[in-house]
């Protein structure tokens, strides 16, 4: 039994027990509910401290690799040539100039336009350097869509398609 007297609360012997336990059990959980931070645990790992001889204090942090590694002078990359002349000679090609078969030129899927590559006949060790301006090729597993002259140079005009390897000479002024 509870009784209120002179704001004092009076409580019966046999309420007390459990008034006590009640209070008990919700100051536990009150614990168990408290805020810890919202960032993770801390490791309790022990990192290796780097010894006096790993240590660069100057050394650059690292970076990303770029996007488009073909983008930069040097890179190569091997795979399927082929090459278009008569029906695209006199079209826009994505440059925006005029396709000349008879130009040393080629069409690439992500090179920027203008940059200028040496492309390889794998088959008979023949190069010739070309220039990209043109989008392409469509055909999928292809890398490199040369023209009628850079085939020629090639050795394959007659083939269709060969394997090559074609390295980024240089990319075109900003």
């Amino acid at each position: 039994m509870v009784a209120m007297r002179s704001g004092f609360l009076l409580v019966s012997r046999g309420f007390a027990p459990a008034l006590v336990g009640s209070i008990t059990l919700m100051l536990a959980l009150a614990g168990c509910a408290t805020s810890r931070g919202t960032g993770p645990a801390p490791s309790t790992e022990a990192k290796p401290e780097a010894k006096p001889e790993e240590a660069k204090p100057d050394a650059k942090p690292e970076t990303k690799p770029s996007t488009k590694p073909e983008a930069a002078p040097s890179t190569g990359q091997t795979g399927e040539a082929s090459w278009y002349g008569e029906p695209h000679h006199g079209r826009r090609t994505a440059s925006g100039e005029t396709y000349d078969m008879y130009q040393l030129t080629a069409a690439h899927p992500t090179l920027p336009l203008g940059t200028r590559v040496l492309v390889t006949n794998l088959k008979n060790g023949r190069a010739v350097e070309v220039r990209i301006n043109d989008r392409g090729p469509h055909v999928p597993g292809r890398l490199i869509d040369l023209s009628f002259a850079a085939a020629q140079q090639l050795g394959v005009a007659s083939s269709g398609t060969i394997p090559v390897r074609i390295r980024v000479l240089s990319l075109p002024p900003q």
